[in-house]
């Protein structure tokens, strides 16, 4: 019976490893690269809490966080819809689609950037206190991270606006693997990027 267990164990441990083998290689550097990201906050987060958490107990998070929360998760559930698009080809939808998750990206930089205002307003600023520098640093990192994501998407965005009208081009499109491979990339990214930032605001509150 043991012998059994320990057969299964390795036939797991075989197929598993095969799957990765099979994984495509800019896929699998996509998944190191969220790895190294989810270290580097996991890092940030630990230093942040370690200088005493928010520059003073009077601090309140910045209401355009909590906006920008709402608008990146809408952009996660507009982003989720293009794959299911492109398997159905329906390409002038997914075009709008993506459309719409790049408008609530470019939306979530900008309602981070007033929440900034917000915590300048109230006397917190990134050269203050060491607390107050890496709420700063945090917020600016993840939105670094995600303007890659939102350059990539932007490309994603015409190249499918520009296909679309066209039966052959958009025939080429559907069927290319990359394509393929290239949106389901994207949408990994983009949902980490949202869970991320929702860990990073559960943390938020959490301390608040």
């Amino acid at each position: 019976m043991n012998q059994d267990k320990k057969n299964q164990v390795d036939s797991r441990q075989r197929s598993a490893f095969r799957r990765i083998e099979k994984m495509h290689p800019i896929k699998m550097l996509l998944y190191l690269s969220m790895i190294g990201i989810g270290v580097l906050f996991f890092i940030l987060i630990v230093a942040f809490i370690r200088t005493g958490g928010f520059p003073s107990q009077n601090f309140e998070l910045p209401k355009f966080f909590s906006i920008s929360t709402i608008l990146l998760l809408f952009s996660s559930y507009t982003i989720s819809k293009v794959p299911r698009l492109y398997k159905q080809e329906k390409l002038k939808k997914m075009a709008r689609y993506l459309g719409f998750t790049l408008g609530l990206g470019l939306l979530f930089i900008v309602a981070q950037l007033i929440g900034w205002n917000e915590m300048s307003r109230t006397g917190i600023h990134f050269s203050g206190k060491a607390s107050g520098t890496y709420l700063y640093l945090i917020s600016a990192l993840h939105m670094l991270h995600l303007a890659g994501g939102i350059i990539f998407l932007s490309f994603m965005v015409f190249k499918t606006i520009y296909v679309k009208s066209d039966g052959v081009r958009s025939l080429i499109f559907i069927r290319d693997p990359f394509r393929h491979l290239q949106l389901a990339m994207l949408n990994s990214y983009w949902h980490f990027m949202d869970f991320l930032w929702m860990a990073l605001y559960v943390v938020f509150l959490f301390i608040a």
